[in-house]
């Protein structure tokens, strides 16, 4: 995989969650991993489709995951990922993964996202390429989420 295919999810994440109240992002390192992501207690997987053949996974805990829904719902308090919550969840990864599409249409690919898949499961294998994939780890306000991004196939 390019790595330059991973600045249009970076810079998604770092223009989208300010704009729904977040701290600014920090980006903290980014490394290589091999085929599966191991949830650290919530996940959501979102594919690419149509010139882009791919996935990105937002991983988190269950703590990071309340405080971002939470923010999401204008501060209501999440204790347990109801309907409500794993909306607000789903609608992030989705805002996110929709500005990180635009940015590679702009670089030339003709790109579609899926509908978000939410796992609440800590420890859970998600299969998410065939090959080694980039994760890259941000900062919100003390709260971390790893970004995994699997581009399979490029045409």
């Amino acid at each position: 995989m390019d790595a330059k295919l991973v600045n249009p999810i970076i810079d998604a994440f770092m223009d989208v969650m300010p704009q729904m109240g977040f701290p600014m992002p920090k980006r903290q390192r980014i490394y290589l991993r091999d085929r599966n992501v191991i949830s650290q207690g919530v996940t959501l997987k979102v594919g690419f489709v149509k010139q882009m053949q791919g996935n990105v996974v937002y991983n988190m805990t269950a703590d990071t995951a309340r405080y971002i829904a939470s923010t999401m719902m204008l501060g209501v308090p999440v204790t347990k990922f109801n309907e409500l919550a794993q909306s607000a969840l789903r609608e992030m990864s989705n805002m996110l993964t929709a500005r990180a599409a635009t940015r590679y249409s702009e670089m030339g690919f003709d790109v579609d996202i899926t509908t978000p898949e939410l796992v609440i499961n800590e420890d859970h294998t998600i299969k998410i390429s065939d090959a080694q994939f980039l994760t890259v780890e941000m900062d919100i306000g003390g709260h971390k989420v790893d970004i995994a991004l699997a581009i399979d196939r490029e045409l």
